[in-house]
């Protein structure tokens, strides 16, 4: 771990990240930039909040969209937060809705994950022994029940389960496999929750997302082609409008669920991963050993 650098929690801004000025969620004291034996992570600004020192990453760029879901450097970024000495890591994402039900700019918890993805390499342990690891709960539960908790506080209504599937990208889906992710259980679609929430399960980081609906899935409804633009120029300017105003909430989201993380003592199954593998005596307490 990097001393003069550590943070506890991270958080991993997605889509609009770069929109929001850092200073909104905290004061900003550095950046940090990792190279790893993955390669280089994304820069690391590390926030003090309310005196505590936080890190902010914003997954796919730090001034605009530069880098889409499936070369995101995933193992580089998980490293380097673990190399910080993150415990948590606070995520959020910008998936489509596959039901009417749901409209843009809602508020969504996923709990359930399916990992349509192709080529993404999803654990740090190519070639080993070790890495059985279950997957129930899908993301830290304390994490979560501080996201409700926060929401309800501020106010903000969110749908408190979800199954997000995962595709690989740049790409967006077809309607017909829109209705094939629909008949096995989805109900958001989007590109960047995995390899990440797996990874840090395997270096023993507590993960959870927070959603925010941007779009409806092809299919979903009627969305007419029209050239130059992507989904949200097909939303009526009501819901584009809802969709900006719940990403401007995000700093005062992340600051109040961080509160609530405050008052939980770590409980959740996420920091023991890897226990089966210790107690047998495969690993050692270094991680840095687990991976080589």
């Amino acid at each position: 771990m990097i001393k003069n650098s550590a943070i506890k929690t991270l958080i991993i801004g997605g889509s609009g990240a770069y929109e929001i000025p850092v200073e909104k969620f905290g004061r900003e004291k550095e950046t940090v930039t990792l190279k790893t034996p993955y390669g280089q992570a994304s820069p690391i600004r590390v926030l003090e909040i309310e005196g505590a020192k936080v890190g902010f990453l914003s997954r796919h760029g730090v001034t605009g969209y530069h880098l889409t879901a499936p070369y995101i450097n995933y193992r580089a970024n998980i490293y380097a937060a673990k190399e910080l000495g993150a415990e948590r890591i606070l995520s959020w994402s910008g998936p489509g809705a596959m039901h009417e039900t749901y409209h843009p700019g809602d508020l969504v918890l996923p709990d359930d994950l399916i990992d349509l993805t192709r080529q993404r390499i999803s654990t740090f342990f190519q070639g080993k022994g070790i890495g059985f690891i279950r997957q129930s709960p899908v993301f830290c539960p304390e994490i979560h029940l501080s996201f409700q908790n926060a929401l309800k506080e501020l106010g903000l209504p969110c749908r408190p389960k979800g199954t997000y599937v995962c595709t690989e990208g740049p790409r967006l889906e077809t309607p017909a496999e829109i209705r094939y992710m629909k008949q096995m259980g989805g109900d958001l679609v989007g590109m960047t929750l995995v390899p990440e929430s797996f990874l840090a399960r395997e270096l023993e980081i507590c993960y959870a997302p927070i959603c925010y609906i941007s779009n409806y899935a092809e299919g979903v409804r009627p969305l007419p082609y029209e050239k130059g633009i992507l989904f949200e120029g097909t939303l009526p300017a009501k819901d584009r409008e809802k969709v900006k105003q719940t990403l401007s909430l995000f700093p005062e989201i992340i600051r109040k669920t961080l509160d609530h993380l405050e008052t939980l003592k770590h409980k959740c199954p996420c920091r023991d991963a890897m226990l089966r593998y210790k107690l047998r005596g495969d690993i050692q307490e270094d991680w840095h050993t687990w991976i080589g």
